[in-house]
């Protein structure tokens, strides 16, 4: 096994595949961790409660659903409040030129943009907010790691490269995020659509997220970005169903409810609506894609 950098360019020159070296799931209660740095990539996740994570010249703030990434050999430590708590999923990883049959970080990063753009961008930390999505990966993850067995490394190997391509998803929305809406109230009901377009919400919830009545949020949200609060809520929506009718095998019945639609019929009539196509048909069209991108390579 290799210790470098995550933003290392030989891990996009050559064949690197990321292997699991240490993880564990941790409640921290009044604790002041030691300044430290080691030579593997760490995340750590908040899965409750709240910490500080401390740096030479800075400190971050974390909470609930949000996750940090850490590169190799940087110096930190964990800070938790007297009289507060933090509950984390710790995951730390490297590079190994063995390969699992899993595609390596070069062969990721050729296929998405996002990684590849992700690999290039050198950051001693990123700060992250999850959707969940992200923790569902990494229970996933330990839960095949704790398997201890050997025909489960393949699965962790899919795991972390599901991971990686994520983290990089997310990044990128994160910019986006940042460059695209200037309203502080507007960056505020977007935050919190973001993380709950799972659920049943309205208007007035997204307005009592940010403390503003939901006609005033209403209008100076369509004047900063151009459409209502509930057109941007299904647009979401329908941009996490497509990820989800790509990239995995749920039911489609199923996907409604994970994109916060209690009906299955109604989820396909407004997918049709505004993508072209049944979900069905979407589903199938990307997997012919998929295959014929397959055979020609």
């Amino acid at each position: 096994m290799t210790y470098m950098s995550l933003y290392n360019s030989a891990l996009i020159q050559s064949d690197f595949y990321p292997t699991i070296v240490f993880y564990y799931y941790k409640q921290w209660h009044s604790y002041e961790m030691d300044n430290h740095s080691h030579p593997q990539v760490e995340i750590m996740y908040v899965i409750s409660g709240e910490c500080e994570i401390g740096f030479e010249q800075k400190r971050i703030r974390m909470k609930k659903g949000q996750f940090i990434l850490i590169d190799s050999n940087v110096k930190h430590r964990l800070i938790v409040r007297n009289d507060q708590y933090c509950r984390m999923l710790n995951v730390e990883f490297m590079f190994s030129q063995n390969s699992v049959s899993i595609p390596s970080v070069s062969d990721l990063a050729t296929d998405d943009e996002h990684l590849m753009s992700f690999l290039k961008c050198a950051r001693d930390f990123n700060v992250l907010e999850d959707s969940s999505e992200v923790y569902l990966i990494l229970k996933s993850l330990i839960l095949e790691l704790d398997k201890k067995e050997k025909q489960n490394q393949l699965m962790v190997g899919l795991y972390l490269c599901q991971l990686l391509i994520k983290i990089a998803q997310l990044d990128q929305e994160a910019k986006q995020f940042q460059s695209k809406w200037n309203h502080p109230y507007v960056k505020k009901a977007i935050h919190y659509i973001h993380h709950h377009y799972d659920c049943s919400i309205k208007v007035k919830d997204i307005a009592d997220s940010v403390h503003l009545h939901p006609s005033y949020l209403h209008r100076i949200f369509k004047e900063y970005t151009g459409i209502s609060i509930m057109d941007y809520l299904l647009s979401h929506r329908i941009d996490k169903a497509k990820d989800l009718l790509k990239r995995t095998d749920i039911p489609i019945t199923e996907i409604a409810d994970y994109v916060g639609m209690s009906s299955g019929q109604y989820f396909s009539t407004l997918f049709k609506k505004n993508v072209g196509v049944s979900p069905l048909q979407f589903r199938n069209e990307t997997k012919q894609v998929r295959n014929h991108s397959s055979i020609i390579s």
